[in-house]
């Protein structure tokens, strides 16, 4: 597979009253044609932040690119103009956002808000945006489209909503999707139609999909690689069956133990104690550090360097040092087999 888009050594930082908040820092990862690649971590650790930035959607002050490059079909996203990124955002670059009823406008159409991007991107008529709406709900599984496509957004359900939100981010056929908490606030059952239809979708469109969420559950069914982040910093990366049954950094054990387990529903949840760091004034070392159980004096000091697990998946962490104590992965943490590591 060849890379759609490359993002290197990422930072961006927040001026705020309270200092320079440094929500990324020094992220790179890349995503594939055809590729579903999910960043997970908890509130605050610079996932949402990440995606904006890649649609250049960071309010600009307070916010600022401070290093790092975004590459998309071999040119720069950070060095485009506003007008340029204009082109960009909603036919090669689409976003669905977190909550459908603050992104969908309460005052247009379902079908006029899918029109407006054919009709600027495609150079579509009116009538042919109108029905290409209704062949994108139809695509999405939105019962009588025809009929639907005249409604407003508060006549739809949250799921309906968010089928809508898909519609029109795939209107254009973009090259990119990227979805942003996509399932937050939808029920379990809903949660999962969405994902199989995202999945179903970019089984007949192509479109490469970056998948920001907090939870694990969902990336089981539909990523093929994961890159978990804490702190603003990427710590581990690899397919998604690495991750799952061969973790190698605590802050994934922790991700790990905090999920319910269909086998063992007595099993008491795992919360990782303590909070995450300030980015105002960031560890110097691992991110983790001051929550990690396993954490040594190197940790407070340098920020480990990625060690290569396999050909497909890297950890930042220095109990991967050939120096470091022998650590066996936490049973809380193991969603099949019992590896070591180290």
């Amino acid at each position: 597979m060849s890379k759609i888009l490359e993002v290197n050594d990422l930072s961006v930082s927040f001026d705020t009253y309270g200092g320079d908040v440094k929500a990324v820092r020094g992220v790179t990862f890349e995503l594939n044609e055809k590729e579903t690649l999910a960043i997970v971590g908890e509130s605050g650790s610079g996932k949402s932040v990440t995606a904006q930035s890649l649609m250049r959607l960071i309010p600009m002050p307070p916010g600022k690119f401070v290093n790092g490059s975004i590459i998309f079909k071999g040119q720069d996203l950070t060095e485009k103009s506003e007008k340029q990124m204009e082109a960009i955002r909603g036919k090669e670059i689409s976003m669905i956002f977190q909550d459908p009823m603050t992104s969908l406008n309460p005052t247009m159409t379902i079908g006029k808000q899918i029109s407006e991007s054919l009709i600027k991107h495609q150079n579509m008529s009116k009538k042919d945006a109108h029905e290409r709406g209704i062949e994108l709900l139809k695509l999405v599984g939105i019962p009588t489209p025809e009929k639907r496509i005249n409604q407003y957004p508060h006549e739809y359900s949250g799921g309906m909503r968010q089928r809508a939100m898909i519609a029109i981010a795939l209107a254009c056929n973009p090259k990119i999707l990227i979805a942003d908490e996509p399932t937050t606030a939808l029920d379990v059952t809903i949660q999962a139609q969405i994902m199989d239809l995202m999945k179903e979708l970019q089984e007949k469109t192509g479109t490469a999909i970056l998948l920001i969420t907090h939870d694990l559950g969902v990336v089981a069914n539909a990523a093929h690689r994961v890159a978990v982040m804490y702190g603003g910093k990427i710590v581990e990366t690899g397919d998604v069956d690495e991750i799952f049954y061969n973790p190698q950094h605590p802050y994934t054990w922790g991700l790990l133990g905090s999920m319910p387990k269909l086998d063992n529903r007595d099993e008491e949840l795992q919360a990782i104690p303590g909070s995450p760091p300030d980015l105002a004034d960031p560890p110097k070392g691992c991110p983790f550090v001051t929550r990690c159980p396993f954490a040594m004096k190197v940790c407070e000091n340098r920020m480990p360097e990625y060690t290569d697990v396999s050909n497909t998946q890297k950890a930042a962490c220095w109990l991967l040092d050939e120096r470091a104590p022998k650590v066996e992965i936490p049973e809380s943490a193991r969603v099949g087999g019992t590896k070591v590591h180290g």
